[in-house]
């Protein structure tokens, strides 16, 4: 499983922290299912019990057939005849119980594998509809890493090993108690020589698999060096080619890869001698069956067919025991990812807004009508921790139409305004007004209606040039879309795609960063929000291409608030008004001109910027 860093660490079979809580949330979980299950395990003690039964008949089969053999009577032999109808007729319940031992647990796997995968399905739709309820919050404090195991690794732990642990687990203990049952019904002697056998094997079973788990868990931890390294390597390949570091690399990777081989060879060794000695303690159950069993039966304590039984039953009596081991483990194992899951989804969640009107774009009637973009910050005060604040106290007033950049060193607090703006977290004082209408009196997806954004890190996902554009808008024409793409200079590059505006964007269609960032703006422009964020957004292009973004940029702010957190100080001289940060709260604030003037913090940044490109 991944961790935090994602450098791809496997691990050993994880032992939860409250195996019966887990279990108990999975059982509520999948209460709907329940009746499902009580029937699939209850097929699968009836397919057992087929199984069990049948060495019973076939100890009876025997002994009719024993008894129609030639037999030596003063010396001489006297034919006997075998009855053939009684034999036929044990042979027909034998098909019968052997037919059904198969259709039911057929059924069993059918039902419980259904049940196990919805329930999987389930899982992970709960967890599509749990990371929507989030605060952005929580992602501060966990990998997006984790939260993928989540959906992957440990719901695909309770999918793979709820269906076949349940049912494996029941149908061992039916088969070693049943097992039990029918050879202390045969003979008692018989029986306590077997289970003296097994006693053995078990005793050798545990001793290897005592000896051999440790270096599973080793095998684990350095499959992870390894495949950590490897991705490692491969993502700063280039770094490493310049830097020269491929003989540190592969002596790094040649001392993971001995620490796998070593690991790995002793624990496939000790795990490969498990099926070797059960098959020797079984096939030593069969020797002593077999003299134990001739001294009985020249004693006339039992029939010849007895000993036929016992031959099935001690492979029916051993083989639940490493059933048994390895459903437990499995239930371990599902116990440990449904632990994890339900500790996502019972993070707590964002408020219910449903009882919130969307008054953002709407009049007293509830008609829809344009928003004018007028933004109000009041003593906005805010920290990622309660005792760790960010922004100390935020003031300012945006009209319609303005364009406010927000400039400041590393870390002054300019994206959490950006992100407090949009409601992505709630600010502790203070009111953020869109209109004059508070945005916590809204819902949130009614504020994020009115935004357009384009950030630094760009977001493309596998779907056509189109889709990509088009994201989350409806209504929007072709005509659009090519008009947003021919401001932003893209619209020559898709055309020269294999389809166009049809391209698939995967891994075979090459977009450069510049390509993405362009594509991104024309996201931004076919949205058309009254309200327009933008962060870097020209960051990732060249000089040339900057140009052609900045006039696309300039028609795009036209008629909109926006809000643009700049670095290269340049590109915002043309602001209505430019709010200086430090240290979570603003100390400057006026136009490019009216700051230079002062000679303040703006002006030694803007000169220190000058400085450097000179």
């Amino acid at each position: 499983m991944p961790g935090p860093m994602g450098h791809g660490r496997g691990r050993a079979v994880e032992k939860p922290a409250d195996f019966a809580g887990s279990m108990k949330q999975l059982i509520r979980f999948s209460k709907r299912y329940i009746p499902a299950i009580v029937i699939a395990l209850i097929l699968g003690i009836g397919s057992t019990v087929c199984q069990i039964i049948g060495p019973d008949y076939l100890k009876d089969m025997t002994n009719e057939i024993v008894a129609g053999l030639p037999a030596l009577v003063g010396g001489k032999p006297v034919l006997k005849s075998i009855d053939m109808a009684a034999v036929t007729r044990i042979g027909w319940i034998l098909v019968g119980l052997y037919v059904g031992y198969a259709l039911l647990g057929y059924v069993q796997s059918w039902m419980m594998a259904t049940v196990t995968q919805r329930t999987a399905q389930r899982l992970r739709d709960a967890i599509s509809v749990k990371i929507n309820k989030l605060p952005l919050k929580y992602f501060d404090k966990v990998s997006y890493g984790d939260v993928m195991s989540r959906i992957t690794n440990d719901v695909d732990a309770v999918g793979q090993t709820l269906g076949q642990s349940l049912g494996s687990l029941l149908t061992s203990v039916t088969l070693f108690f049943g097992a039990l049952i029918m050879m202390f019904a045969n003979n008692v002697i018989l029986t306590l020589c077997a289970i003296g056998v097994t006693i053995i094997g078990l005793v050798l079973m545990l001793f290897v698999m005592k000896r051999s788990q440790k270096y599973f868990t080793e095998q684990q931890v350095a499959l992870g060096d390894v495949n950590g390294h490897v991705e490692e390597i491969y993502g700063g390949h280039l770094i490493v080619k310049a830097y020269n570091g491929e003989a540190d690399a592969i002596r790094r990777f040649e001392r993971y890869n001995n620490d796998l081989y070593e690991s790995g060879w002793k624990s496939q060794f000790f795990s490969g001698l498990m099926m070797p000695m059960m098959n020797l303690v079984g096939n030593i159950g069969y020797v002593i069956v077999c003299v134990v069993g001739a001294a009985l039966a020249m004693n006339g304590t039992i029939e010849f067919g007895v000993i036929v039984a016992f031959m099935l039953y001690i492979r029916l009596f051993t083989q639940p025991l490493s059933q048994f081991a390895q459903a437990f483990q499995n239930l371990q194992r599902c116990a440990a990812g449904a632990e994890r899951v339900f500790g996502f989804l019972d993070e707590p969640e964002l408020p219910d807004e449903r009882d919130k009107e969307p008054l953002l774009g709407r009049d007293g009637n509830g008609e829809i009508t344009p928003v004018e973009g007028r933004v109000s910050f009041s003593h906005v005060r805010f920290g990622y921790e309660p005792d760790q604040p960010v922004i100390h106290d935020f003031s300012a007033d945006v009209a319609p139409g303005q364009k406010v950049a927000i400039v400041g060193p590393t870390g002054a607090g300019k994206t959490t305004m950006v992100n407090l703006l949009m409601r992505f977290y709630e600010i502790d004082a203070g009111t953020i007004a869109i209109d004059g209408i508070d945005t916590k009196s809204v819902p949130r997806w009614n504020v994020h209606d009115q935004f357009s954004m384009v950030l630094q890190d760009t977001w493309i996902f596998r779907g056509t040039v189109r889709e990509n554009i088009v994201y989350a808008k409806d209504g929007v024409s072709d005509e659009q879309v090519v008009a947003a793409c021919k401001a932003v200079g893209l619209d020559r590059y898709i055309r020269s795609l294999p389809d166009g505006y049809d391209t698939v964007l995967d891994d075979k269609t090459t977009l450069s960063q510049g390509q993405k960032q362009l594509l991104t703006i024309a996201r931004a422009m076919v949205q058309d929000a009254p309200i327009l964020i933008l962060d870097e957004a020209t960051s990732s292009v060249d000089t040339r291409t900057e140009e052609l973004v900045q006039k696309a940029m300039d028609q795009l702010t036209v008629g909109r608030t926006s809000f643009v957190i700049a670095h290269r100080l340049s590109t915002i001289r043309d602001a209505d008004m430019i709010l200086v940060m430090k240290d979570g709260d603003i100390v400057e604030r006026g136009t490019h001109e009216e700051l230079l003037a002062r000679n303040g913090f703006y002006a030694d940044i803007y000169n220190a910027q000058f400085t450097l490109a000179q």
